[in-house]
Order: structure tokens, then sequence, then C-alpha cells
């Protein structure tokens, strides 16, 4: 009796016909940027780009971000910018200056890696950045958030396409897994750079990622954990559509910087929309897109959501702060929101 084979087959190289179907999506776009590290992810991301985009579709500019975090950083983004002249792809290295931060480095990093890519949008003119996010990375975010005690929205993960103040990311790999991305770029006779960063223990990323063989082999893998994610994106969306219905079916105003709506009566919908009807109100309030941008702890307005109907149902007057908001419920259960002042913001007990 032989056993049977555990060998798993080995990964498959995206092909010019994957590439055609993974950035069908792109197609509409006029110029785009394309976030190139020199890691495998994004230089097969780029090449597949740069073969499909030939075809008289986006232009495209490669961008580097030298962090100046390691000495090896300036040299890779010279080898990409070689990659790129092979390819006939403009590229363009942007170097992120000044001391770098001691806590909370890889999150400062990332936000200036974008704040760098979206000067590149602006100066191109291009509707949106390109990366190359995979299913792995995808499947990381996924159980860092779960970590975390996000909601919904949160455990859906990264979007194929979204918008950061006002500045477009499209993820067209997300389905894809990073082994196909590596083996294409074998197949293609495409050298790439590792950042030994990938590997470091000390980030929290990083000891997600090294669970995830593990979580594989009991079954849980990126591509399972990817799909779970798309389906939390489709309830999520749901649920907000669900709850823009109920608030514009309630008695509602406003002027002279402050709006009120019958709280009482949207009280009535399952908590979950209760508590994303609050939210939505609470982001259309603001002065500004990128203020509504800022998240809210879900534990603080769940918290207040529920004081407020319970007071609600009960009758009774409140009032609460949340988001940069005075609250304040009135017996009749109308709620009315006003700015509150700078120096204290979150969700406070104060009960009238």
């Amino acid at each position: 009796m032989t056993a049977a084979s555990t060998d798993r087959p080995e990964p498959r190289p995206l092909t010019a016909a994957d590439a055609a179907v993974l950035f069908h999506s792109l197609a509409g776009d006029e110029a785009l940027i394309v976030a190139v590290s020199g890691g495998p992810d994004s230089v097969a991301l780029l090449a597949l780009l740069a073969e499909w985009a030939g075809q008289g579709r986006p232009r495209l500019v490669a961008v580097t971000v030298d962090h100046g975090l390691r000495p090896e950083a300036a040299r890779e983004a010279l080898m990409v910018g070689e990659l790129c002249a092979g390819l006939g792809v403009e590229h363009r290295i942007k170097r992120w200056l000044g001391d770098k931060p001691q806590t909370a480095l890889q999150e400062k990093a990332r936000a200036a890696r974008y704040a760098l890519l979206a000067e590149e949008v602006r100066a191109f003119g291009a509707t949106a950045i390109v990366t190359a996010h995979t299913a792995d990375d995808q499947a990381e975010t996924l159980l860092m958030r779960m970590a975390a005690g996000s909601g919904l929205a949160g455990l859906a993960g990264m979007a194929p396409r979204s918008a950061v103040s006002g500045i477009v990311l499209a993820r067209p790999l997300l389905g894809i897994v990073k082994a196909r991305l590596v083996a294409t770029c074998q197949a293609r006779g495409l050298s790439f750079a590792s950042d030994p960063s990938n590997d470091d223990p000390r980030f929290t990323r990083i000891r997600w990622r090294r669970l995830l063989p593990e979580l594989a082999e009991a079954g849980l893998s990126a591509g399972r954990l990817g799909q779970l994610a798309h389906r939390l994106a489709r309830a999520d969306e749901a649920l907000d559509r669900l709850a823009l219905r109920a608030l514009a079916a309630l008695p509602a105003g406003g002027g002279g910087g402050q709006r009120w709506f019958d709280f009482a009566r949207l009280s009535q919908e399952p908590e979950e929309i209760v508590i994303r009807g609050l939210a939505l109100v609470l982001a259309a309030a603001q002065d500004s897109d990128a203020e509504a941008e800022v998240p809210r702890r879900l534990a603080r307005l769940e918290d207040c959501t529920q004081a407020l109907i319970a007071a609600a149902r009960e009758g009774r007057a409140l009032r609460r702060t949340l988001g940069g908001f005075r609250l304040s419920l009135a017996g009749n259960g109308v709620l009315s929101l006003a700015r509150e002042g700078r120096r204290s913001r979150g969700v406070h007990p104060a009960t009238v």
C-alpha cells in the first residue's frame, strides 16, 4: 500500500490572459502610478501591467519610495529603474527625508509612502495608485483586525478599489497569493529584492505572517481568509444601505451649526442599523472629507449608541460626546448634534 502524496502543486505563474482579467477594472483610467518597491509582488505587478498597458491602455509611471531605513534601499530603487527601462516604463524615485520615528515605524513609513505617491499622482495627472497587495496581505490584515476587535467594516479588509484623502488606490492582485507572483518573476527571469524587515518579528504584521502556514495547514488559508473578507465586505455594504434607508425615513433638520433627527424612531431598528445610522450622521456632520475619514473606535460608538437606545426607550434625556460632537437626547426622543470644543473628544458618560 502506497501512502498518498502530500506534495502541493507548484504555484502557477500569471499569464497575459490572467492579467487581462485582473486589470480589466483599470481600463478606464487614463494614467496610473504603479508603486514598485522592488520586491517580487510589485515587480510582477509592474511587468504584467507594462505588457497589458502596451496594448494602448493607461499610461504608466512606476514610483519607488526610498524610506532611508536601509542602506540597500537606494541600490534597490536603481534596480527597479533598470527594470523599468527594459519594460519601457517611466520611473521616478521618491525619498522619505528627515528624522525617522522611534515608534510605530511601519505605520508611519506607510503613511509617508502614500503621501509621496500622492504627490506623483498630482504631478503626473494620474487617476489612481496601483499597489501589489496580495491575498496574503489581505489575510494578514484580516487577522490583525480580528485581534484588534474590529467590526464588519474593518474585517472586510482592503477593498480592490478605495479612496484615501481623495486619492484612489487600486489593488488588482488581492485575490492572488504571493507564491504565484514569485513564480511569475521566476518564469520571466525578473530579479527582485528581499527586504529583511519583512521577516522581523518585532512588527505585528510579521508575527501574523509567520502564523499563516500553520493556519493554512488547518484549512484557514490566505484564500479562505480573503473569501471571508469579501463576504464581510458584501454584508457591510448591505447594512450601510439599510442604515441610509432608515435615516432617510426619519424626521430631521438642522441649522446654525446643529443637526437633529428622531432617534427614538431609529432606535426601533436592529441595533446594528442604529449604530451605523449614528456613525453616518456623525460622518455627514464633519467639516471636511478628510475629517470624515478619521476612524472612530467601534467600542465607543457602540457604548454611546446603546446608552442612547436605553434612554430613548425609557423617555429619558441624555447627553454624551462622540467624535467631536455633543449629543443631546431630549425626552421626546429627538437627538441633537453640536460641535464640542477641541479639548475633549471621545465618549463620556455625562447624563442629565
